[in-house]
């Protein structure tokens, strides 16, 4: 049986945490342990932890008094994950998983230089996300944010990978799902805590990268993610004044602006070798 250590955040999140949970515990061939990082929650999600952790004695749940944000509340959960697990799996509060998908993200770790697996990921309507995507530059964020719909289309169409294959590597993964080998916090890291809210999964994906791990987007597994999408819901907020520090933050760190071609030359290569060996 493999073992699995989830660290979930919660924020406000009483419509989502119970069927997440629940789908976790329900997998019978994955041992889990959950480790919930509260970020302040002002609704009822604490009540529903409390109850959850009463039927569940795997769930453990640190409750903080303000948001923190996700790199340095996910960093407080990744640390309390004891040795001998399997993998790690961050994972959204708004998600629901599944023993397949668990199966086939699991079987791509027999490379050893595999550092995160995700799944696709849809919501309860079966809409399929651009989960899997390529480096954000600026032209493409800036493209997004336009009031034209045509210019937004071709921002967002500029993310996508046209590959049709069902295992691919990708610039970075969306963090809603992302599964690992605990080693990889030893080499690279913990999540960068100069980043508050975004792009923190880029961030992490490219340091992967950087460490001669690749980042794999598996389509033969599927979750669903509800995607709240709390950053787009004002235009004017705290969440997107964070998003657009962490851009510059990014863009400083990993040195590059308007092209990311040096990143997404070394994710190219990868698929050539993976087309080889799955046949996908």
């Amino acid at each position: 049986m493999v073992k699995i250590s989830f660290v979930i955040l919660t924020w406000n999140s009483e419509k989502v945490i119970e069927r997440c949970i629940h789908s976790i515990f329900n997998m019978r061939k994955v041992e889990s342990k959950v480790y919930v990082i509260d970020n302040g929650s002002k609704d009822s999600t604490i009540t529903k932890l409390d109850e959850l952790s009463v039927l569940y004695s795997n769930l453990h749940v640190t409750k903080l008094n303000e948001n923190k944000g996700t790199t340095v509340s996910r960093n407080i959960g990744l640390k309390q994950i004891p040795d001998g697990e399997d993998f790690v799996c961050i994972l959204d509060s708004d998600t629901e998983v599944n023993e397949n998908a668990f199966k086939e993200l699991t079987s791509i770790f027999t490379d050893k230089n595999v550092g995160i697996v995700g799944p696709l990921m849809a919501d309860e309507n079966n809409v399929v996300q651009n989960s899997g995507r390529k480096i954000p530059t600026l032209t493409i964020k800036l493209l997004k944010v336009l009031p034209f719909d045509k210019l937004k289309n071709r921002g967002e169409s500029l993310e996508f990978y046209s590959s049709k294959e069902k295992i691919i590597p990708v610039g970075y993964l969306m963090s809603a799902c992302w599964l690992f080998k605990p080693e990889i916090l030893q080499k690279v890291g913990y999540l960068d805590e100069g980043i508050f809210y975004a792009p923190e999964d880029v961030d992490y994906c490219l340091s992967c990268w950087k460490n001669g791990y690749s980042v794999i987007h598996n389509k033969n597994a599927k979750i669903i993610h509800s995607w709240q999408r709390i950053s787009r819901s004002k235009l004017f907020s705290k969440h997107n004044f964070e998003h657009l520090k962490g851009l510059f933050y990014l863009f400083k760190k990993h040195k590059y602006l308007f092209s990311a071609n040096k990143y997404e030359k070394v994710v190219s290569n990868c698929e050539l070798s993976l087309i080889k060996k799955y046949g996908n």
